[in-house]
């Protein structure tokens, strides 16, 4: 049977090419090709300068809110305050990244390097906070030399 009403091929053609553009916006983009809002997680160390450090942290803090889960912002963040004489920030945020580190899947495995570094920092602040609750305003270095004795010789 003939169609009788006019037109009626066209509208069906732009139906069909609707429905076919709202269900190509439904299916996901693969994760290799999706680009990642935001700073990428191992920004914060880029072009920091001394003079600038407090902008340099600044962006690190955004870095961090856009990587939350991952330690390697948190870790950076931690050194940026540690130059800038923050350290309970800075230990704060080595503590947290240990956590963040400790809670990661296993695979894909993180960095050996991230790893030991964070694992340092997170030591050095144990050692620094025991040492603050003491009293001790600076940590001893490990094998750092004994205190003079009264015999030792004066410079």
């Amino acid at each position: 049977m003939p169609d009788s009403i006019p037109g009626r091929g066209w509208v069906a053609s732009l139906s069909a090419l609707s429905a076919g553009v709202l269900l190509a916006g439904c299916i996901n983009t693969p994760v290799a090709e999706q680009r990642p809002q935001g700073p990428a997680a191992d920004a914060c160390l880029q072009k920091v300068t001394m003079d600038r450090l407090n902008e340099a942290i600044r962006r690190c803090d955004a870095v961090v809110a856009a990587h939350p889960r991952h330690p390697q912002p948190r870790n950076e963040r931690a050194l940026l305050l540690s130059l800038a004489g923050r350290n309970q920030l800075a230990c704060r945020d080595s503590l947290a990244a240990a956590d963040l580190l400790a809670r990661a899947p296993a695979k894909p495995a993180p960095d050996p390097l991230l790893v030991e570094e964070i694992k340092l920092r997170s030591r050095s602040c144990q050692a620094w906070s025991a040492a603050s609750r003491s009293g001790v305003t600076t940590p001893p270095a490990t094998d750092a030399p004994s205190a003079a004795t009264p015999d030792a010789p004066r410079r």
